[in-house]
């Protein structure tokens, strides 16, 4: 069964003297791609958050949020007074220079740099296993919504390969009529040729044993069910990333159908490509998703 690369997992839970929200989105993307919104207090752990992502979604557009809410309605801080008197006698030193009256000084140094900070600005070493286990749980969360997912996934393309299947096999009436006919047309050909004194047998023969070759299309057919045989073992089998080489095996599809429109040469058959690369369409969009 296939897995999506679409998925959502989110938790909330108390950690430390913070409330944590932690939200982690998936969606389809050729290789891993992760978008991490985390607060100052936890960059360290940035390296850390993307590994452990990493390892347990594999592949697409990942975007990673956590937000850290502080307990109680006051937020402790601390005010660094000799960097605010630094501030305050250059700015007083400026305003001389420039004969400026001195206005507002206390609102302009609250919003320097560094002057006021938070008190907590780390994080306690089991505050961060906490938080590490959550990431993992909620991946886990993300896995059961892509597998949900998957299984729809699963069941559309399914059908597209079982109707390739089908229609392959269709043409097989269709076949016998169009060998008849090019068989007729040979029969045909010959006997003009035949009414000529120069004719060359060797080269006659060899040109009707090419022109039967080329419009031969058994080979392909085969190649087709075979490959439809093999993609739906594939899909049966039990690995959770297989949707890079089941887009390689429909690719090999493609070309199969391909050649048997190219060479089918019969209004019939080349109305059953169409009906084929239709399904093929559609169970490419479909992979697109599949992780």
């Amino acid at each position: 069964m296939l897995h999506s690369m679409t998925g959502y997992g989110r938790t909330e839970f108390p950690v430390g003297q913070f409330t944590c929200s932690l939200e982690i989105r998936s969606l389809n993307g050729k290789q891993f791609e992760l978008n991490a919104k985390l607060p100052p207090i936890l960059k360290l752990y940035e390296i850390e958050v993307r590994n452990k992502v990493q390892q347990q979604l594999q592949r697409g557009s990942i975007d990673v949020s956590i937000f850290l809410k502080q307990h109680g309605t006051s937020k402790p801080v601390s005010v660094n007074l000799e960097l605010a008197k630094y501030f305050y006698n250059g700015m007083q030193q400026i305003a001389n220079e420039l004969n400026l009256e001195m206005k507002d000084a206390l609102p302009t140094l609250m919003r320097l740099p560094e002057v006021i900070s938070s008190v907590n600005d780390t994080l306690q070493e089991e505050d961060w296993k906490i938080i590490a286990d959550k990431v993992d749980e909620t991946c886990a969360l993300l896995n059961i919504h892509r597998e949900q997912e998957g299984q729809m996934l699963t069941k559309h393309i399914l059908s597209n390969i079982n109707r390739i299947h089908e229609l392959c096999m269709s043409v097989d009436p269709f076949e016998k009529l169009r060998i008849e006919r090019l068989r007729d047309k040979l029969k045909q050909s010959i006997e003009e040729y035949a009414q000529s004194a120069n004719i060359d047998k060797n080269r006659l023969e060899q040109e009707i044993i090419y022109y039967i070759e080329k419009f031969d299309i058994t080979e392909e057919k085969n190649r087709l069910i075979h490959h439809c045989e093999y993609f739906k073992e594939l899909l049966n089998e039990n690995l959770v990333s297989k949707g890079k080489k089941l887009g390689f095996l429909l690719q090999e599809i493609g070309r199969e159908i391909n050649t048997m429109g190219s060479k089918a040469n019969d209004v019939g058959i080349q109305k059953i490509v169409v009906m084929m690369k239709d399904e093929l369409e559609q169970a490419k969009e479909q992979l697109l998703n599949a992780l």
